[in-house]
């Protein structure tokens, strides 16, 4: 079974799985899938609005398709969720693709 199967599987048992859910958007961004990926980060984010790493990984996909406003408004959201939930490390790449990206 391929792996978006398998998430998909996993999310039809558990929809509310957030992990699942990144998963499946990371794949679908890894095999070229920009748009379901990002619709996929977004359900999650929808969902899971303090899963800090579905922003940046969102970020980071909007800025690789030059899609750089969106992008800034994604981290944006991404460092107050990092800021929720004391994670430093997260915060701290966040801002510094931010300080690139808003010029």
């Amino acid at each position: 079974m391929d792996k978006i199967a398998g998430l998909k599987e996993i999310l039809a048992v558990d929809p509310g799985n957030a992990f699942a859910r990144y998963g499946l958007a990371l794949e679908y961004v890894n095999l070229g899938q920009v748009e379901t990926g990002l619709a996929e980060f977004e359900a999650l984010l929808a969902a899971h609005p303090d899963y800090t790493a579905g922003y940046q990984m969102a970020a980071q996909t909007l800025a690789k398709v030059e899609r750089i406003p969106e992008a800034i408004a994604k981290l944006k959201l991404g460092i107050e969720s990092a800021r929720r939930a004391g994670n430093g490390k997260a915060l701290s790449e966040m801002q510094g693709m931010l300080d690139e990206l808003d010029r």
